[in-house]
């Protein structure tokens, strides 16, 4: 059994509730850990019941307490107050509205003002040094939920449930023409063109299925939810692209008017998963950004 109270960013306690199970047996079917970080957390002598060392093969009883200890380093990004919104934040993970025109982590070209400089600082203050990492990504200029995990437990099991398709993204797009059906599938493979961060939409491409549905249908555009079934780079700008209804604002694929907007009109809106530790599902909404507000208001002008 998991009691929340005592769980920890660097901490993993569970309590027995079944007899004669191996402390292996627990870890790998209770605890759902990889045989990788058994191996590292038994070759640092952190598994312990009631305190004590104890070996994976240890048949436990009722009550006995494990613990796990996850020593990582922090990460060494400088923290800078970038006024990180955080919607939500418990032991394992922390979400974030990640607003348009930051990159997530430094990067050659982007040293520094990005998501991971802001979350340091936002960490400053707290009784917490994690090792951060992100279990999903956002283009630069693609606003909306970031998911951050606080330690390796965390981000292997929530990329393994990303994987498995049993994470709900869904993304707000706006888009130049109308759209006639309501609602879609586009089941289309996409491609990385040589020596370009350009994709196509290629029979030699990986399988990338995306679901769409109208909002909202304007004079000479449409708002679309879309609902990722695969996670390809650039998806949803190709997916729709190739429809026929390029991202207003998208520089690559799109339709590109600076009077209407600076960058493409797309958003990262609803995440709906499981918390990697306790299994209870979360569902998080990123509001709409000012420019795409914006932009539908000037949209909805248009005669």
């Amino acid at each position: 059994m998991l009691d929340k109270k005592n769980q920890r960013y660097n901490l993993i306690s569970y309590q027995v509730q079944d007899k004669g199970l191996t402390l292996k047996k627990i870890l790998l079917d209770k605890l759902n850990m990889s045989v990788r970080f058994i191996n590292k957390m038994k070759k640092d002598r952190n598994i312990l019941v009631n305190s004590k060392y104890q070996t994976l093969s240890y048949e436990t009883k009722i009550g006995d307490l494990i613990q796990i200890k996850i020593d990582e380093e922090s990460n060494h990004f400088e923290p800078q107050d970038l006024n990180i919104q955080v919607l939500y934040e418990d032991f394992d993970i922390m979400m974030i509205s990640k607003p348009p025109y930051m990159v997530v982590h430094p990067t050659k070209s982007h040293i520094d003002k990005t998501i991971a400089n802001g979350i340091m600082f936002y960490l400053k203050d707290k009784s917490e040094e994690p090792r951060i990492r992100f279990v999903n990504r956002l283009d630069m200029n693609t606003s909306g939920l970031l998911i951050v995990a606080k330690n390796a437990y965390a981000h292997h099991l929530l990329s393994q449930d990303m994987k498995e398709n049993k994470v709900t993204k869904k993304y707000i797009a706006i888009v130049k023409g109308v759209i006639k059906e309501d609602s879609g599938t586009i089941d289309q493979p996409i491609y990385r063109e040589e020596d370009s961060i350009k994709r196509v939409v290629d029979e030699r491409g990986q399988k990338s299925v995306s679901h769409f549905k109208v909002i909202e249908r304007l004079e000479n555009s449409t708002i679309v939810e879309v609902l990722l079934e695969t996670g390809r780079t650039h998806q949803i700008r190709v997916h729709l692209s190739h429809l026929g209804y390029p991202i207003i604002g998208d520089e690559i694929y799109g339709y590109v008017d600076e009077e209407l907007i600076k960058r493409q009109a797309l958003h990262a809106y609803k995440l709906d998963f499981n918390q990697p530790r306790t299994k209870e599902i979360l569902n998080l909404k990123a509001e709409l950004p000012d420019d795409m507000k914006e932009l539908i208001e000037k949209l909805k002008g248009e005669k």
